[in-house]
């Protein structure tokens, strides 16, 4: 499987990178990183430590699709709606972790583990889409809940670490909060400056995740509501979401409130959620997740992880969960390429 990774200096381009180079994807061929001319004949292998072989870096302006299998966008939305049909109509799969695609309804909106029966047959564009990293978590700590009844509600808030606004917002936060604790705040960015995330983030909080529309729900929010719907096909799933940045490197976390058709029970929910795969759950002698601990080995940043299952004291018929993943493994690259194996191990690939 020959294949190129658009975006490959991002974050979630090296992780692609890093992830192949483990073996999470069989079969690899030549493997192209495909990013902005200025990165052009970079050694990636050589700058990531792969054992992986990997050609030098090729310009977006000089990259030739021709003879590809498939190609991991990660290089934002508007790189994706200029290039992705042209590299589908050269023949590869386009898997895209932008926000191009995703409502579009002729292309399919994948989480394996949730709804692997949309690759089943080629897309009609050969074009997949990954969802939003925050949907991803969510949706999987969802579905195997669904054995209990269905899902008639959501609120969800949403904590997302500052990988999520890319190197440009990892290096915001690190240089913001050195400023800080130097009290030396006229070296380097200004703690108080407004940058990456629209206020500083250094040791606050960022409620709001993209632009808001008139109605005050952020671009973050609005993908929240959509995306799961049409995941879990429910087009009538009531949600509503507050979208937060956090100072956290790494690591989404999301506190879910969830109401069903029917009465449930915590304990029934921890023993659904223990039987599927891909999840860590956490009972009540076990802690809770949180980030930096999800996020520091390759095997914990693979799962999703839940816990803090409980009861709503108010409602017989809803559940309360906290949920935490590695938001440029699961959330990202990880999934990619798991839409890019249930391609390879389809009847049509």
């Amino acid at each position: 499987m020959d294949i190129a990774v658009i975006g490959a200096t991002g974050v979630v381009g090296k992780q692609c990178l890093e992830l192949l180079d483990s073996g999470a994807l069989a079969g690899l061929g030549r493997v192209v990183p495909v990013a902005s001319a200025g990165s052009a004949g970079r050694d990636l292998a050589a700058e990531y430590g792969l054992s992986l072989k990997v050609d030098e870096v090729v310009a977006l302006d000089d990259f030739d699709p021709s003879g590809l299998d498939l190609a991991i966008f990660s290089a934002g939305a508007p790189i994706s709606r200029e290039l992705g049909p042209v590299v589908a109509a050269a023949g590869a799969l386009v898997v895209d972790n932008s926000s191009a695609f995703r409502m579009d309804d002729d292309i399919p909106l994948v989480v394996p583990q949730v709804n692997p029966q949309t690759m089943a047959t080629r897309p009609a564009r050969g074009i997949a889409s990954v969802p939003n990293c925050s949907t991803i978590q969510l949706v999987r700590a969802l579905h195997p809940l669904r054995a209990l009844g269905e899902l008639e509600r959501l609120i969800v808030a949403t904590y997302q670490a500052a990988s999520g606004g890319g190197l440009r917002g990892l290096d915001e936060l690190a240089a913001t909060s050195r400023a800080i604790l130097d009290r030396a705040q006229s070296t380097g960015p200004s703690a108080g400056a407004s940058g990456r995330f629209g206020q500083p983030l250094a040791f606050s909080l960022v409620p709001e995740i993209g632009l808001r529309d008139d109605d005050g729900i952020s671009h973050e929010e609005h993908k929240l509501r959509r995306e799961p719907r049409k995941i879990l096909g429910l087009p009538g799933l009531r949600v509503a979401a507050t979208a937060v940045r956090v100072p956290v490197v790494n690591g989404h976390a999301e506190a879910v409130h969830v109401t069903f058709d029917r009465p449930v029970d915590a304990r029934d929910a921890l023993d659904v959620l223990r039987a599927a795969p891909g999840l860590r759950i956490y009972g009540a002698d076990d802690g809770y997740p949180m980030p930096r601990q999800v996020c520091a080995s390759p095997e914990s940043s693979a799962l999703v992880h839940v816990g803090r299952v409980r009861a709503d004291p108010d409602d017989p018929c809803s559940l309360l969960l906290w949920v935490v993943a590695d938001n440029l493994v699961v959330g990202a690259a990880l999934t990619a390429l798991e839409i890019a194996r249930l391609a390879a191990e389809s009847s049509w690939a």
